[in-house]
């Protein structure tokens, strides 16, 4: 039986992508984790890989392709002892049959589905057969639908078939196994080890449905364009990744109660330090420095520390719970062409800013080259965002869901300060704290930012 290869969703935003480039022609051996082809998601160029073995009969979607639907079939694979010529003659009638209607299916709610840990679910990028099934109480395929829908959204569980079947055989819920194979797919090594307890997890409760927010219509093209002379503009077309901010920043402002805290921090002594750090950082061979700390990295690592001394902001907002995190994951804004993407220095708390320092600077540099990997930037629990470089006082970011907090930082400048009567200058920046009001309060914003400041203004405290 020939194996339809269908267009994979390699992010939770992703709804369509440009297939940059096939690396096997037709004709092509194919084994389990071969890289395929190369995909333009709305965050990153990615690497596809074959989760099956066979020859690549047909390539449906040439390379150079672009926005094709989630889903689509683009090529199809024989297995092996099938005959390649006849899969490849059968996959026009299999693209017209498989090509959505319209679009890709999106997820339930207002993000990205979740797995029971609280990260986005696997997304479908393998066939159908071998993939996502309807799942009921016992765990047991029900059918060869791909999705579950109830009250409260979708549940898409993804799995081999040799794991259905044994999951099955043991009456074990499919949706408590955390897969291990590509994706987050669940094998049959995973259901093993589920059977003697190991790697069981506990049945996740159903949320309650958020409230729906506000619909608000936006003016159309027409309407928008009839204001200006014809002629007076040029019409450039929105890409995917600019598509996906917009549509994220529109739902994070309508759904999360943003408030915001502004306090200004005195960074002479952290000055001071930064430079006595960077001057007596170690050499590589070619003689230039291991490291050279910014004030960023101060940032990241002193927002870390604060949210481990004020825990209780440390949390993401759910509509069963409150997920308080044990670590900082501080996710931190990066420029790149058309657009921004957001890194995350994971356990920021527990690492030196030399290791901060060097980590950003690769994600940056990965990041505008777009190779960064979706568990890269995926997730966190907060965030900073720095325009100081361009000279901004102060600014109030947006925040970033799951994160309930965002901190902007603003440019380090010397002002005149009034100190016990007397006006002297001081190198001073402001910073505003971004609050989502459900789950972190007034007071305790002012907390946590309070924590930061402390930080900050002591950076010997970063160090020990």
């Amino acid at each position: 039986m020939s194996v339809n290869i269908l267009m994979p969703a390699l992010s939770p935003t992703m709804e369509k992508g440009n297939l940059a480039k096939w690396l096997k022609k037709e004709g092509d051996k194919v084994k389990p984790g071969d890289v395929i082809a190369e995909i333009e998601t709305d965050k990153a160029t990615m690497e596809y890989e074959a989760v099956d073995e066979g020859t690549l009969a047909k390539i449906v979607v040439p390379e150079g392709t672009q926005d094709v639907p989630v889903n689509q079939l683009i090529a199809v694979l024989a297995e092996e002892g099938e005959d390649v010529k006849a899969a490849a003659a059968a996959s026009t009638t299999s693209a017209a049959a498989r090509k959505p209607a319209s679009g890709p299916a999106k997820p339930a709610g207002n993000g990205s589905p979740q797995s029971p840990q609280g990260q986005p679910a696997p997304i479908e990028t393998e066939r159908p057969r071998g993939e996502a099934q309807d799942v009921g109480a016992s765990g047991a395929p029900g059918g060869s639908a791909r999705e579950q829908t109830g009250a409260v959204g979708t549940h898409r569980i993804f799995s081999s078939p040799l794991a259905r079947r044994i999951a099955r055989e043991a009456s074990i819920d499919l949706s408590r196994i955390s897969g291990s194979g590509p994706h987050g797919r669940v094998i049959a090594r995973d259901v093993e080890a589920a059977k003697s307890g190991k790697g069981l997890l506990q049945p996740t409760p159903a949320p309650v449905p958020a409230a729906a927010p506000l619909a608000v219509a936006a003016p159309s093209d027409e309407k928008i364009r009839v204001l200006f002379e014809t002629g007076s503009y040029d019409v450039i077309p929105h890409d995917n990744m600019r598509r996906v901010i917009a549509r994220r920043l529109v739902e994070a402002k309508l759904t999360i109660p943003h408030f915001y805290l502004t306090l200004d921090c005195s960074i002479g002594t952290l000055l001071s330090a930064r430079e006595e750090i960077n001057a007596a950082a170690p050499k590589d061979r070619d003689g230039k420095p291991t490291y050279k700390i910014s004030v960023n990295d101060f940032a990241i690592k002193a927002l870390a520390l604060a949210l481990q001394r004020v825990p209780e902001a440390n949390v993401t907002w759910t509509e069963g719970a409150m997920l308080r995190h044990k670590h900082s994951d501080i996710g931190v804004a990066v420029s790149i062409p058309g657009g921004l993407i957001t890194p995350i220095v994971r356990r920021a708390e527990a690492k030196s800013l030399a290791v901060i320092s060097n980590e950003m600077k690769d994600f940056a540099a990965r990041a505008r080259t777009r190779k960064l990997k979706p568990e890269e930037y995926q997730g966190g629990t907060s965030a900073v965002s720095n325009l100081g470089m361009y000279g901004i006082k102060d600014f109030a970011a947006v925040i970033n869901p799951p994160h309930a907090t965002i901190l902007a930082v603003g440019a380090g400048e010397e002002r005149a300060i009034a100190r016990n009567g007397k006006v002297e200058a001081r190198w001073m920046m402001s910073v505003t704290l971004s609050t989502d009001h459900r789950a972190v309060d007034g007071a305790l914003g002012a907390q946590l930012l309070g924590a930061f400041k402390a930080l900050i203004e002591s950076p010997m405290l970063m160090l020990v």
